[in-house]
């Protein structure tokens, strides 16, 4: 009879008995049990030091920025090349720009990268930061369903597009996050005469950012607006496509601004100057604008940054 004789955890199989593992068999496997949980804690003692020696040697800054930039996948693309530059890395806040606004009034970040030119100008007189600089632009889009139940595809007038869709009383989603393009999407509101009333049948305020929002419109078959870049981005379209897009109203600067040490003392100025530099001349401009999905640039150099 073949015989076959295993140990595990602490029992033998021998044939077609098993029997309580004792004497020298229980001592061996303890021993070895006992030698690999050492081993284990070694291993993770000493990867601990080696994260730790890592953190501490690390020099970063933090970035409160809006979501497009993540959610575009731009910051993917430049920040290593940031990196390899300079050496510096930088931690990402990706929130709606009115939360990173919030964020740089407390001083929880070192520098600023946003897209709201009156939300900007106000951060900066009422002294929370310094030397605002534009750094590159693309565009919004009123993207919906394929079936365009409002007829507003190929208009080149965001503000009529809006007008039609509130009209039609169709499916709108809004981020509602008081984002960038929250505040933009509002304004337009307001310019084409449309008062909104909360919780309506068809404007759904989502408080979400522009990937969720997008998500969200795609399942309900819904309008809304979008930054070109976090659009080309997105893959789950669905039934959705760009339908109104080319009126000028619908520019989208960013623009970076440092916070201003002499309110916060704790802010890297130092460090974050020298993402602000590099960000706003042309070895960061280089990388801005060679990011491309598909083949299609997304981000461009305004004149005033590229002066610099």
């Amino acid at each position: 009879m073949e015989m076959i004789s295993v140990v595990k955890g602490a029992w033998r199989e021998s044939g077609n008995s098993v029997t309580r593992a004792t004497g020298p068999v229980m001592q061996t496997w303890t021993s070895h049990l006992g030698m690999l949980k050492r081993m284990i804690r070694v291993v993770a003692l000493v990867l601990s030091i080696v994260v730790s020696a890592a953190r501490a040697d690390e020099r970063f800054i933090t970035l409160s920025s809006t979501s497009s930039t993540q959610d575009s996948g731009l910051f993917g693309h430049i920040l290593p090349i940031f990196k390899a530059a300079t050496g510096l890395s930088v931690h990402v806040v990706a929130v709606g720009t009115g939360q990173a606004l919030a964020i740089g009034e407390r001083g929880d970040a070192d520098a600023l990268l946003v897209h709201d030119r009156l939300g900007e100008d106000k951060f900066v007189a009422n002294g929370f930061g310094i030397d605002r600089r534009d750094v590159m632009y693309n565009d919004f889009v009123i993207v919906g369903p394929s079936g365009d139940p409002a007829h507003i595809r190929g208009l080149k007038d965001a503000r009529g597009a809006l007008q039609q869709i509130a009209a039609a009383a169709v499916p709108f989603a809004s981020r509602g996050d008081d984002s960038g393009t929250n505040r933009m999407e509002l304004r337009l509101w307001k310019s084409a005469g449309i008062k909104l009333v909360p919780r309506s049948s068809w404007y759904r305020d989502l408080g979400q950012g522009m990937g969720a929002t997008l998500n969200i419109a795609a399942a309900m078959n819904a309008y809304t607006l979008t930054d070109r870049a976090t659009w080309a981005n997105f893959k789950n379209r669905q039934s959705l496509e760009i339908l109104t897009d080319g009126d000028p109203v619908l520019s989208n600067p960013y623009g970076s601004i440092l916070v201003n040490p002499a309110k916060w003392a704790k802010v890297k100025f130092t460090e974050a100057k020298l993402w602000h530099e590099w960000l706003t001349t042309k070895p960061g401009l280089d990388a801005i604008t060679s990011y491309r999905i598909n083949g299609e640039q997304l981000f461009f150099a305004p004149p005033t940054a590229v002066a610099r």
